[in-house]
């Protein structure tokens, strides 16, 4: 297939603030940045001066391009948010920030409190508080809640039911930095009618009047010769319009943003290069994961209308396969997957004799009668080999005319039932894309289920009771021997060989481990 002109696509991209998402070999993610101005930050990778090129990483990240795709947001705000949130859903091996679980701050406002107050956060809890956020500019937002602690004179303290004990212990109210209503100085309701005038401010009611009031006060204050205090609610005042900006929430993967990504029309495509009578409004998509032997997973993820579907997502620990097999793992996987939704809709024995039953299951679908609904198209991640795998286990349930295409990561080349030659699509044709999308969604899935399931290995190994061990030195035997089995079978010498582990400690490791079988 022909590559993508990349300086020729790039020369279409908008002036616009937005996040863009570089691809490599085989479609998948490996940078994702966002940009005041996406054409010109697009500049540096397909235009590059010779200072941008004598950084070793930035010259590796531009020769590992094939592809890039980009939405357009309203603002830096909007761009930020998205940012963080594609880089951990794909987590690109370029990007190094933004890749763990830390988040932006959201601010909790307790209105379930007695006397509620506001606190940061960086997680959502159901726990009655009211969340606003996130928020990118996280210095912005302490002092803008800080102000409004003071302006409103709330309460800072952190216990639930605040009364004489912690007033005691709390100089806010002698600094009228705090009203008191712990010990009655104003009642509940006046207390509660002052918390919601602050809260009111992220909720979009009276921001003209705080900052025309603070615009007053900086500019009284700077006509009497007070120019530290003007600069103080001149900072007030520019905190607040950084914290307010306005920015969306985006859902998780493909946000209903402009830009390269367009569902309706990449489904269109397909359905004309399949010879599909319609689009297909529903498709799943298999991937295996075996990054050890010892999980081996697989993931099921939907699209509707080319859009994910996330709570139709599916993962699977296979059960029946020793060893690397991706052929037998994708038999297991699509058997157990298709099989269910036969065994489980009461209405299949109704099936009239001599109709098909994927015709059949297509439309009790449509009435609503099956408990799961039959995809339009299957997507197996692979080539000629797990397509006919998946081609003959849906025979044996019954479903042998199920639309079913294999998508081969090393060419990107799409497979049908019956032809030798894979589909001529042109590289970087909307059909293309969306499949693309669909096999990287699965593909995403299937490998953060088996980093979650190595993850809780690691934590829960017998290995803890060992009084020498380390998070470190566990983390280092697991991946290197994989079971406690396979590290009581080495010698202290191996185990020595791994960094940080000297011989004396192996051998005293390896006794106990003799030791407590």
């Amino acid at each position: 297939m022909a590559k993508v002109n990349l300086k020729e696509k790039w020369r279409g991209v908008p002036h616009r603030p937005g996040v863009y998402l570089m691809k490599g070999e085989g479609g998948g993610v490996i940078y994702v940045g966002k940009a005041k101005d996406l054409k010109r930050r697009l500049a540096n990778y397909f235009s590059p001066s010779r200072a941008t090129l004598e950084n070793g990483k930035t010259r590796a990240l531009i020769a590992a391009i094939e592809d890039f795709d980009y939405y357009e947001v309203r603002n830096e705000q909007e761009s930020l948010i998205l940012e963080q949130k594609l880089i951990k859903e794909y987590r690109p091996h370029y990007n190094v920030q933004l890749r763990d679980d830390k988040r932006y701050y959201l601010l909790r406002a307790a209105r379930q409190e007695e006397f509620p107050h506001f606190s940061l956060v960086r997680l959502r809890k159901d726990d009655g508080a009211r969340y606003i956020g996130p928020f990118v500019h996280s210095s912005a937002l302490r002092e803008t809640v800080e102000w409004l602690n003071h302006r409103f004179r709330l309460r800072t303290c952190t216990c639930r039911h605040p009364g004489e004990e912690q007033y005691r212990h709390c100089h806010d109210d002698e600094i009228r930095h705090c009203s008191a209503p712990c010990i009655g100085r104003i009642t509940a309701e006046e207390y509660r009618a002052q918390f919601e005038a602050a809260l009111g401010l992220f909720e979009g009611r009276g921001r003209r009047e705080h900052l025309e009031a603070l615009e007053a006060e900086m500019m009284q204050a700077a006509e009497a010769l007070e120019f530290e205090k003007a600069a103080r609610l001149r900072d007030v005042r520019e905190n607040i319009l950084r914290t307010l900006e306005p920015a969306r929430r985006f859902t998780r993967r493909a946000p209903d943003l402009p830009g390269t990504v367009n569902p309706d029309r990449d489904l269109a495509e397909l359905a004309a290069a399949l010879g599909m009578a319609e689009p297909p409004a529903i498709m799943e998509c298999f991937d295996i994961s075996n990054l050890s032997s010892n999980h081996i997973v697989a993931s099921m993820v939907r699209f509707t209308h080319g859009r994910p579907d996330n709570a139709a997502y599916r993962r699977y620990r296979i059960r029946d396969v020793d060893g690397q097999n991706d052929f037998a793992s994708m038999l297991e996987v699509v058997r157990r997957r298709y099989s269910r939704i036969v065994n489980e809709s009461q209405a299949v024995a109704a099936c009239p004799p001599g109709e098909d039953l994927y015709t059949w299951l297509r439309a009790l679908s449509a009435e609503g009668k099956a408990p799961i609904t039959v995809p339009h198209l299957v997507v197996v991640d692979g080539g000629k080999g797990q397509l006919s795998t998946a081609m003959r286990v849906l025979a044996e349930i019954g479903l042998q005319n199920m639309p079913v295409v294999g998508l081969a990561k090393r060419d990107e080349e799409v497979f049908l039932p019956g032809r030798d030659k894979p589909l001529p699509l042109e590289y970087g044709c909307g059909a293309l894309r969306l499949l693309q999308r669909l096999r990287d969604e699965a593909h995403r899935f299937a490998n953060n289920y088996n980093e979650l399931l190595v993850r809780r290995r690691v934590r829960e190994s017998r290995l803890d009771a060992y009084p020498g061990m380390t998070p470190r030195r566990k983390e280092l035997l697991l991946a290197r021997f994989h079971t406690v089995p396979g590290i009581r079978a080495r010698s202290p010498e191996e185990i020595s060989e791994l960094p940080g582990i000297s011989l004396r400690w192996a051998k005293e490791f390896c006794t106990w481990l003799r030791e407590h079988k």
